[in-house]
């Protein structure tokens, strides 16, 4: 039996490797997205952070809010976000958050973006 980490890291990193071979504006905007995203969830919560991502981002910022989707196996996540209850809104902001230890991992070492690579204030900028 896995980990819920040992599951998250295997997906996710398959899906940063596909990410890899995109261009290089695409690349840098989801792998900056995967450093700013926790940020933005813990200091608006979850379902504002992703309604801006989903509102404002470039396609590789919503890429990601896919990528996240299906490695939480929440196939709607913003619409979930903004419909859970407390108890399932808690569960599925640390889900998120786990997942995105992860992909920030996986956007330095398979993408090379580091922390700062895309220092626009806004997600589409």
């Amino acid at each position: 039996m896995r980990t819920r980490d040992q599951d998250y890291a295997g997906k996710i990193s398959d899906q940063v490797a596909r990410i890899a071979n995109a261009d290089e504006e695409f690349r840098t905007k989801y792998g900056s997205m995967s450093h700013r995203l926790p940020v933005l969830i813990r200091t608006a919560g979850l379902a504002q952070a992703l309604g801006f991502v989903e509102s404002r981002g470039t396609p590789g910022q919503k890429q990601l809010l896919q990528d996240i989707a299906e490695v939480v196996r929440v196939p709607d996540i913003c619409g979930r976000s903004r419909q859970a209850d407390l108890g399932e809104y808690m569960k599925l902001t640390r889900d998120v958050m786990a997942a995105l230890v992860w992909y920030k991992r996986f956007a330095e070492s398979l993408l090379d973006v580091k922390p700062g690579a895309d220092d626009n204030e806004g997600a589409g900028e």
